[in-house]
């Protein structure tokens, strides 16, 4: 159960998923420059729509997509904050896939795995991309950019998996419908 994980804030506090009993999570790895970095705008107005009425976010920046979210913790932080306005708190960057990967999102994978880019402008140029790298990426639950997304109901169920092309009013929608 996701109740069951810990993660590492961006300031280097432990974190117990525990904690968040009873909310609605909304946990995205995230990257400053990628191009689905301006969803941070769209996470953000959710947050401040959503938050009272028990959403939380967990916000993971990873660099494993591209090398997409350079420098420490804290430059993330202020790049977000100065660009997009980002009151949700960070998470410590890490990995999403592979050795290293988080825990969590070892978790996560299994619940929900990958389901294809649906109708996205960058549909065919990303699944050329992986093809070429990989002929069998669609078959694996790995995250496979930056900005996918996982919808965690108040009972700690694993209820969603967005990839980056999914459009944002649809996340919210899975959302709202939660809280």
């Amino acid at each position: 159960m996701i109740y069951d994980y810990t993660i590492t804030t961006g300031k280097g506090d432990e974190l117990n998923l525990s904690d968040y009993k009873g909310k609605v999570i909304l946990v995205v790895n995230t990257a400053t420059g990628c191009g689905f970095t301006p969803q941070y705008a769209p996470i953000e107005q959710m947050y401040r729509d959503y938050h009272e009425q028990g959403l939380e976010i967990l916000d993971i920046p990873c660099n494993q997509f591209g090398g997409q979210a350079p420098g420490s913790d804290e430059e993330i932080h202020e790049f977000c904050t100065m660009h997009f306005n980002t009151t949700f708190p960070q998470m410590k960057k890490a990995d999403v896939n592979g050795e290293n990967e988080l825990p969590l999102y070892t978790y996560l994978k299994s619940q929900k795995e990958f389901e294809g880019f649906g109708n996205h402008e960058y549909k065919e140029a990303l699944e050329k991309m992986f093809a070429e790298a990989d002929p069998n990426w669609d078959k694996n639950p790995d995250i496979k950019w930056n900005f996918t997304k996982f919808v965690i109901d108040r009972e700690g169920n694993v209820v969603a998996r967005f990839e980056p092309t999914a459009d944002m009013a649809e996340v919210e929608a899975c959302v709202k419908a939660l809280l």
